[in-house]
């Protein structure tokens, strides 16, 4: 959905398009639920900041809080950098494990909102006493909810509770209701989970009401959506088309032969993750000629990287091998300095563009280029790529091979059939394989997360507790930290 409220300082390095806004994570599970959903959980919280830790490059998420919320709201970890904070991370999430799981008590309804206002709070006054010299990207912390109880009754709840509460700066405030039905196959779950419609407004700040599964890997996909780039100051990419490809105009010549689009990364980089197979290659260098599209466009805020579309090319005349880098998803631009009628005409003339290359069977040529490339006496390189339609609205976009690039490769083309025994001996071999219609990554693990946690453990040492748990050692009986009521 789109968000028209203010973002703070719009983008002005290249690693800030990287950049999360702050988040402030509220786990509102009552007993019994929690028995259920707590390994889950603490799992999936783990295997993510595995990955938000291990990445390197820029930091793809900044300020991170956590709080608990049963009979009462409890701060399990003040706002903290994501970034080489894993033992304090993997510490709280230790806490999460060992909270209470059976017995019963009856809830406060003003926990929940007295949570929500502690973290507002504790975020005003991080950003007060931030250190000199750092810059925060956004002013505007983003607020999840994860609740085990009916999600429209908790958005009621958040309505009635937070109405004299000031939200203007609240950039978004999420509830998730955990479904308590775990799907038989685990493995069959969507790569991507689409939010709810459900949608509440409060004091000009939508709720967003989402369901998830109880289970790992969903609980994961939902928090990896945190990686994203959720930036909204301007478009990334301006894909440029010729006039005469749209006869029927109905808006202005820029609205026609330009259209506006975010980019969104379809996978993360292997290069930048320790471990992984091709780790020792380098292709997110964004000065080099492999560097991918997401990395060029990052390079500066005051021009936009443009792909200049240059001729149509049908899907099968395409060979793969010739493709190289990682995917980019390409989708219409959700710009909050937009107007809306130019949002709806931009996203309009891109849903025709995706239905129109699929009707036809074609790809686009494009060549990209950067705005400011002509100033430069010594230009560098240019990159070419080809861009597929999808069945949903967005567009696959991939570096492809020029002249420059090209080895040779004298292959010979099958001629007649292989010897009746060598063409039985491995239709023998291949009729043992199962056979699976499509390809889905859920069901292959390559033990990474593992692998992550173990290099954190074996170049921190043994994981120090918290603060919060040295605490509630010396006082057994007593909350971690329990915040009082922000007082208006």
């Amino acid at each position: 959905m789109y968000h028209g409220r203010t973002t703070g300082k719009g983008l002005s390095t290249a690693t800030q398009i990287y950049q999360q806004p702050p988040r402030i994570l509220i786990i509102h599970i009552t007993l019994p639920s929690w028995a259920d959903i707590c390994s889950n959980l603490c799992e999936a919280l783990q295997n993510f900041f595995s990955l938000a830790c291990g990445l390197m490059g820029p930091s793809r998420m900044s300020l991170f809080s956590l709080y608990m919320v049963q009979n009462q709201h409890e701060c399990i970890l003040p706002f903290v950098q994501v970034k080489g904070n894993f033992a304090r991370l993997q510490a709280c999430i230790s806490e999460l494990r060992m909270l209470q799981r059976e017995g019963c008590f009856r809830p406060q309804t003003s926990s929940l909102k007295m949570a929500v206002e502690d973290g507002l709070q504790q975020f005003k006054q991080y950003s007060r006493h931030v250190t000199t010299g750092t810059v925060l990207t956004y002013t505007s912390p983003e607020i999840t909810i994860l609740t085990s109880q009916p999600g429209k009754e908790v958005v009621k709840q958040l309505e009635e509770g937070l109405k004299d509460t000031d939200l203007l700066r609240v950039r978004r405030l999420q509830v998730v209701e955990i479904s308590k039905k775990v799907p038989e196959d685990v493995d069959s779950v969507s790569p991507v989970e689409e939010p709810s419609n459900d949608e509440s407004s409060i004091l000009g700040t939508d709720i967003d009401l989402q369901t998830i599964d109880n289970d790992i890997i969903s609980m994961e996909i939902f928090f990896k959506a945190w990686l994203h780039n959720s930036g909204t100051d301007q478009e990334h990419i301006h894909l440029l088309l010729p006039l005469q490809r749209f006869s029927n105009s109905s808006g202005g010549k820029d609205n026609l032969t330009c259209l506006k689009c975010d980019l969104q990364e379809r996978l993360l980089s292997p290069s930048l993750l320790p471990g992984t197979a091709d780790g020792s290659l380098r292709m997110d260098d964004p000065k080099g000629i492999f560097g991918t599209l997401y990395q060029l466009t990052a390079q500066s805020s005051a021009c936009h990287y443009k792909l200049r579309v240059i001729k149509a090319l049908k899907s099968s005349g395409v060979c793969e091998s010739l493709t190289y880098g990682l995917p980019i998803i390409l989708k219409p631009t959700s710009c909050w300095k937009l107007d809306w009628d130019e949002l709806e005409s931009n996203q309009q003339h891109f849903h025709a563009l995706c239905h129109s290359l699929l009707k036809r069977e074609w790809l686009l040529l494009a060549k990209g280029e950067s705005s400011k490339q002509g100033h430069n006496p010594r230009e560098p390189a240019c990159t070419f790529y080809v861009i597929m339609p999808s069945r949903s609205l967005t567009l696959l976009v991939k570096a492809v091979a020029t002249r420059e690039l090209l080895l040779p490769s004298p292959f010979p083309l099958l001629s007649e059939d292989p010897p009746d025994d060598s063409l039985k001996a491995v239709e023998s071999m291949l009729d043992g394989l199962e056979l699976e219609s499509t390809y889905n990554p859920l069901q292959i693990r390559n033990h990474l997360y593992s692998y992550l946690n173990s290099i954190f453990v074996k170049s921190q040492g043994r994981l120090h507790p918290s603060w919060e748990s040295q605490a509630q050692r010396k006082h057994p009986g007593k909350v971690r930290c329990c915040y009082a009521h922000v007082t208006k």
